[in-house]
């Protein structure tokens, strides 16, 4: 049996809506964090692919003229990607007139306790023609 107060509402119903508020607001934090994480994923895919064509674009200029730094490739596939993405640049082949690079970047994670790498890498590779293909 329900006592009523003088408002007319129950008094068993008392916390149902803090608790209520409680389960909603976990389900939003669940999918905001989800989101932001998808978003952290496609910024190191798309950060990935700057670094392979800034080394393989490199990698396919011409000698420096004398007095002029050689710019390496590893070097400006790393410098073309932000440095909290921890890049790592190599080679992947290539042959004939043209060059081969991969970057590959362990997905950060936005979830405490999981580590970088926890959903996966995002590999990207291209290949740049050489300016004069060598004989």
């Amino acid at each position: 049996m329900r006592i009523r107060t003088r408002r007319g509402r129950d008094r068993g119903d008392r916390g149902q809506v803090a608790l209520e508020y409680i389960g909603f607001v976990t389900i939003l934090l669940f999918v905001g964090l989800a989101a932001i994480q998808l978003g952290v994923a496609a910024y190191a895919a798309n950060q990935a692919g700057t670094g392979a064509r800034a080394a393989a674009r490199a990698a396919s200029l011409d000698e420096p003229r004398a007095g002029e730094p050689a710019p390496g490739p590893v070097a400006a596939g790393t410098a073309a990607v932000s440095g909290w993405l921890k890049p790592q640049v190599a080679p992947a082949g290539g042959g004939g007139g043209g060059v081969t690079y991969t970057v590959t970047i362990a997905i950060p994670s936005v979830i405490p306790g999981l580590g970088d790498g926890f959903f996966g890498t995002a590999t990207r590779t291209s290949t740049m023609p050489k300016l004069r293909p060598q004989n």
